[in-house]
């Protein structure tokens, strides 16, 4: 992977974190916002790097992928350098580190909100407001927030989720700000263990649940998995959908063919990849990024 930040990039990062806390306020004041959160053909491709926020730094077979920060920033700007990636998905600390570094302008940036149900924790399903809220997302001039909505029917934890979010699409709605709104029905296991449950019968259960979330779902946006039947998950919202896509393949052909039918239902309006992209195998951010951006253009372009 090339080297985006300098030597001295870095220390001056380090400095005005240090010096200089005011210059996170000039940036966010500063940057050029995007004319739309939209390419040519209607769809929105974002980097996703609200991960550590959770305590969850594994990527692949490393546990400690993510807690290398220079490292993160440089694969997150190699991957924003990319003329089809729109925007990041992040926590205001990562955020705000990519602006000092310019990395921003005319991207689309929505801020994560709730990162509180900390990975490994027994807890983990409480997943409460740590991160941005609505006031500060306006402030920030933001495009809006990102919330996490973990459905687990034993967890009773989950009921304050709920709460909790419907209170922030509201807040966000008022703003008129997208409220990016992630439901993932989940079962415990025997073992204690959380598995995301992908059938089309929980999807949209989950869906329905997030859809009616607010006073009103004018500003909702859902992110969503990429499941086995998308026709009858996706005839469950009307709402905007942007879908956590899997890992690019080197078989563009076979890759279309195994998102093809989410990404070409109406109601999908892009992806968002975090860790996937970021950490391939074979360290190749820029062409990792690239081939997921392939297969979303071949969906959206068609035979060319």
């Amino acid at each position: 992977m090339s080297r985006m930040i300098t030597d001295t990039q870095w220390l001056e990062l380090l400095e005005r974190r240090t010096k200089d806390p005011g210059a996170v306020a000039t940036a966010y004041a500063a940057r050029r916002r995007p004319q739309s959160l939209l390419d040519e053909h209607g769809m929105m491709f974002l980097v996703a790097a609200d991960h550590p926020a959770r305590g969850a730094l594994r990527s692949g077979r490393d546990p400690m992928a993510m807690a290398d920060r220079r490292s993160l920033l440089e694969r997150l700007m190699v991957a924003l350098s990319h003329p089809d990636v729109a925007g990041v998905l992040g926590t205001p600390d990562i955020v705000e580190e990519l602006l000092l570094l310019g990395a921003l302008d005319d991207k689309v940036v929505i801020g994560s909100m709730n990162r509180g149900g900390l990975d490994g924790a027994r807890w983990t399903m409480d997943d409460r407001f740590t991160a941005y809220d609505a006031a500060g997302i306006e402030a920030c001039r933001l495009e809006g927030g990102k919330m996490l909505l973990r459905l687990d029917n034993d967890d009773p934890a989950c009921a304050a989720t709920i709460e909790a979010c419907a209170r922030a699409v509201t807040e966000l709605a008022e703003r008129r700000l997208i409220a990016m709104v992630e439901p993932l029905p989940y079962e415990r296991q025997a073992d204690g263990s959380l598995v995301l449950q992908q059938d089309a019968q929980s999807l949209s259960r989950a869906i329905a649940i997030a859809s009616a979330l607010g006073t009103t779902s004018a500003y909702t946006w859902l992110k969503t998995p990429a499941c086995d039947d998308p026709e009858a998950v996706y005839r469950s919202t009307t709402l905007p959908c942007v879908v956590l896509g899997g890992v690019p393949g080197p078989d563009l052909d076979a890759q279309v063919a195994s998102w093809g039918r989410t990404l070409r239902q109406p109601a999908v309006r892009g992806l968002v990849i975090g860790r996937t992209v970021l950490y391939p195998d074979d360290g190749d951010v820029f062409g990792t990024v690239d081939a997921a951006a392939k297969v979303l253009r071949a969906v959206t372009e068609g035979p060319q």
